[in-house]
């Protein structure tokens, strides 16, 4: 090789200083919540770069490197994530006009706050010349702790620029556009970066490196429910994404459904759709799912439930503009403003046009499911799953509204301050019904009866007090309880504890019972304690509860005013009850006819 030849050999390759920078730059930028600031790096011939430092950032985004110095690759990562970091945590915001530049007590705080978070967040490691134990407090404490003690002399040039500030505030010009708020870039992409590393970890998702880029569609709607709409933010915090073609082609899900029982949102990924399409589309499950709608239909036909709740969901997120609707779902500007209900009265009438229509699972089936697909990534399951979507939905109103991110819709609003106010438990109103229709026994005063206290003082009369037996007899009430083998003991239990406490809380002495599978089984008056103990399944076929009823109606020891509770688990004949009366039965379970008394569900 020729001498000429060997000459621009040397000049082509970089020298090591530059080798080791570029390797550093590169850790820096494998971090996707660093790369997410965009910062410009400047080194060639940079005046402003600090003289005996490494680098120093202005609030242009600019990170002025130091052209010559030799260092390791990781502590160039170090150097660099330095800079960033104060661009991150709004110690060089960006402003236009003239700036006021921190003071050193100022800048040697700042650059203490971020070494703590470095600490934390390992990108590089520091120089051997740098302290490893930081003081606590934020910015504000320290500079002005060290206002007053003087700064330690150890913390005083620990920044990135050596002796000089590493830190520049500079007039944002015109001509850079509109002013860049590093800090909201920063926290967005530390969210996205937290949400990558959890996918890492539960298994979603193979490796963190590339997550801003990696992110398929419907996964980079979710991230921005979490990063950047706090309505729905906690309750996309708490969903599973469940991308999986074959599980979408076996149950039939054209584009998308939902389990609100699993939080998992069932995605089709062989469909095209932009990211706004699927902010929208991920936006309509979640709010099935937090509104409750699987839970709230009863004895409505749930396919038309569905449907209904699809018109009143899609309004709501066209008013609030969330992502874009997709083609062919399904939205009618005559209902807005009416509830899932409302609608749901309306086009029961057209059920041959109805039917016709599709949701986001396709035509004729509804996208809100019964139960959790199988899959196998299936968790275990929501503790309580009210409190989850009624915690999620309420706290992403507080937040939405504090930050003005827009007007709501009032039917919206409506709902979510009714999940805010969740219904009475069923043990809370039984107590209510015993308070308004079984009597407390009252006592009569009479002089035939002298107080006990008048042996104390027998020149004054005073009137003793008892319960006639009249009165006693007319507090209390009916038990009709199905004894059939379907039966559960858990619903038993439960009922007849709470019946027992409550009766005993009125002084309620005894109450008549009628056991009933195939035919009734008087058990006459029973104290109220002992009716759990004399309970027998028997078992012997269908339930027939009405000629249990009939026996207290004829009852000539039964009073005419009181109450009948009568508990079942649904399978049973139809009822027709002339008193007052109350149903206690299983949560979820449907009764065969339609209850003119209160029905109390056993959850």
């Amino acid at each position: 090789m020729s001498r000429t030849a060997k000459k621009k050999q040397q000049e082509d390759r970089p020298d090591p200083a530059t080798e080791a920078y570029l390797k550093g730059l590169e850790m820096v930028r494998r971090n996707p919540a660093l790369d997410s600031l965009d910062a410009t790096f400047c080194r060639g011939n940079c005046k402003v770069a600090p003289p005996n430092g490494w680098a120093l950032v202005d609030s242009d985004g600019w990170v002025h490197i130091h052209p010559t110095r030799r260092a390791e690759p990781a502590e160039w990562a170090w150097a660099l994530t330095h800079c960033l970091l104060h661009l991150g945590f709004g110690h060089v915001p960006a402003a236009k006009g003239r700036r006021t530049q921190p003071d050193r007590f100022e800048l040697a705080a700042r650059c203490v706050v971020v070494h703590r978070f470095q600490q934390t967040f390992p990108v590089g490691h520091p120089p051997d010349t740098l302290p490893v134990v930081f003081p606590g407090g934020d910015e504000e404490q320290l500079a002005a702790r060290w206002r007053r003690d003087g700064i330690p002399p150890e913390y005083e040039h620990c920044g990135a620029g050596g002796t000089s500030p590493d830190q520049v505030l500079e007039p944002w010009h015109e001509y850079h556009g509109p002013v860049k708020d590093w800090q909201t870039v920063f926290a967005h992409a530390l969210t996205r970066t937290v949400s990558a590393a959890m996918d890492v970890a539960g298994g979603r998702r193979d490796e963190l490196k590339g997550a801003r880029t990696q992110l398929r569609p419907w996964e980079r709607a979710l991230s921005w429910f979490v990063s950047s709409y706090p309505l729905l933010g906690g309750i996309a915090a708490g969903m599973t994404l469940v991308a999986d073609a074959e599980l979408a082609r076996a149950h039939d899900i054209s584009v998308a459904a939902v389990n609100a029982e699993a939080g998992e949102i069932y995605v089709n990924p062989l469909l095209r759709h932009t990211d706004e399409e699927w902010r929208f589309i991920l936006g309509h499950e979640m709010l099935h799912a937090a509104l409750r709608h699987g839970e709230r239909r009863g004895h409505r036909d749930p396919y038309l439930f569905n449907v209904a709740a699809d018109y009143v969901i899609n309004g709501w997120l066209r008013e609030m503009g969330v992502g874009e609707m997709p083609e062919g779902l399904l939205y009618d500007p005559e209902l807005s403003g009416l509830s899932t209900e409302e609608v749901y009265d309306r086009i029961a009438g057209d059920l041959r046009h109805r039917r016709r229509l599709a949701t986001l699972r396709g035509k004729g089936r509804g996208d809100i499911l019964g139960e959790p697909l199988p899959h196998s990534r299936a968790p275990a399951g929501y503790v309580d799953l009210d409190e989850f979507y009624r915690r999620g939905l309420t706290q992403g109103h507080e937040l939405h509204s504090r930050q003005d991110r827009g007007l709501l819709p009032a039917g919206l609003i409506e709902e979510i301050r009714s999940l805010a106010h969740p219904p009475v438990p069923w043990d809370a109103q039984l107590a209510r019904w015993f308070d308004e229709f079984v009597p407390r026994p009252e006592p009569v005063r009479t002089y035939a009866r002298p107080s006990r206290r008048q042996s104390s003082t027998p020149g004054i009369p005073r009137a003793g007090r008892y319960f006639p037996p009249e009165e006693i007899a007319r507090c209390t009430f009916g038990v009709v309880l199905d004894t059939s083998g379907s039966m559960g003991r858990i619903l038993l239990g439960k009922a007849l504890g709470a019946i027992a406490s409550y009766a005993e809380a009125r002084d309620v002495p005894a109450a008549r019972v009628v056991f009933c599978d195939a035919a009734p089984h008087d058990a006459g008056y029973l104290p109220v304690t002992e009716i759990a103990g004399r309970v027998r399944v028997h078992g012997r076929g269908g339930t027939v509860l009405q000629p249990g009823i009939d026996l207290l109606h004829r009852a000539d020891d039964f009073p005419r005013s009181a109450p009948v509770l009568v508990i079942t688990d649904g399978y049973c004949d139809v009822l027709r009850v002339r008193r007052e009366h109350a149903y206690l039965v299983p949560q979820g379970a449907r009764l065969p006819f339609t209850p003119r008394g209160p029905v109390f569900r056993v959850r």
